[in-house]
């Protein structure tokens, strides 16, 4: 096998790096500042560790202040992000083997339908949404955030994709003639082939829902049912009259990216797995 040019190598690592840099380096900016108290964090170089920092003391700040609150803000944020992206996942994937394998009329049709919703974005449909859910009773309750985070027209569409490409016709007929239901095919064969596709759907979906702003903004009222960034952000709306709050803000921050990345970590060798056992198939 040809290895590529010297240059093109160092091009490669070169823009790589770059790309690293511009990703670790708010990290890294963020879990430095989470070691600062409020002054140190407008009077220190933003770079590099305070004099005296006391992170572990600062966290804990973090999570006692005002009874909890941002315990209770992340809980909603794990119940929100976790419930919605496995529900959006079941679903994406019973839909997209459907308009993979299931020849009906109006099929191209409802699968533009669902092409058409990939294009529009959330920030349109939240004010409709809340008309709707209020109508409903809905609106200021979980409810009202998790039921629309249940719906993923990309997830549709890339399970649909990959349902055609990697599960094959001729082994679901074989278990047909063998007797198993239609049910039984997709949970024992369907969802195990298209493993990749849904992991990628759930961590897609997960980090949408945990980073979600807007959404919560305009359902809900009730700070107790606030999710983490709705959450932060009320705080630093305080952050002029209580100074301690850009303390925390930065602290509760570092710690709603924790789980992100803990979920990147360990879904990460799934992923590619099943994306190389799925290269080699016939």
């Amino acid at each position: 096998m040809t290895r590529p040019p010297v240059r093109h190598r160092i091009i490669t690592a070169s823009l790589l790096t770059v790309a690293a840099l511009y990703f670790l380096v708010p990290v890294y900016w963020l879990a430095v500042s989470a070691t600062k108290n409020s002054a140190d964090l407008f009077g220190t170089f933003g770079f590099w560790f305070s004099d005296h920092p006391h992170p572990v003391d600062y966290l804990v700040d973090v999570l006692t202040y005002d009874h909890g609150i941002y315990a209770r803000w992340f809980a909603n944020s794990l119940f929100y992000a976790g419930t919605g992206a496995v529900c959006a996942t079941l679903l994406s994937a019973a839909a997209g083997y459907a308009l993979a394998k299931f020849p009906f009329r109006g099929r191209e049709a409802v699968f533009n339908v669902v092409l058409a919703g990939v294009l529009i974005p959330g920030t349109a449909l939240a004010l409709p949404l809340y008309f709707l859910f209020s109508a409903m009773g809905l609106s200021n309750t979980y409810g009202a955030v998790l039921i629309p985070s249940m719906v993923s027209p990309f997830g549709v569409y890339l399970c649909r994709i990959y349902a055609a490409a990697a599960v094959p016709d001729s082994l679901l007929e074989a278990a047909r003639i063998d007797g198993a239901g239609e049910a039984r095919i997709f949970g024992g064969l369907g969802l195990r082939l298209m493993t990749p596709a849904l992991v990628t759907v759930f961590l897609f979906q997960f980090v949408h829902i945990w980073n979600n702003y807007f959404l919560p903004l305009v359902m809900l009222s009730d700070s107790d049912l606030y999710p983490v960034q709705l959450g932060l952000t009320s705080w630093t709306g305080y952050a002029d009259r209580q100074p301690v709050l850009y303390q925390y803000t930065v602290g509760g921050a570092l710690l709603s990216v924790v789980p992100l990345m803990v979920l990147m970590t360990v879904l990460q060798r799934y992923w590619r797995t099943g994306l190389t056992e799925g290269s080699v198939k016939a």
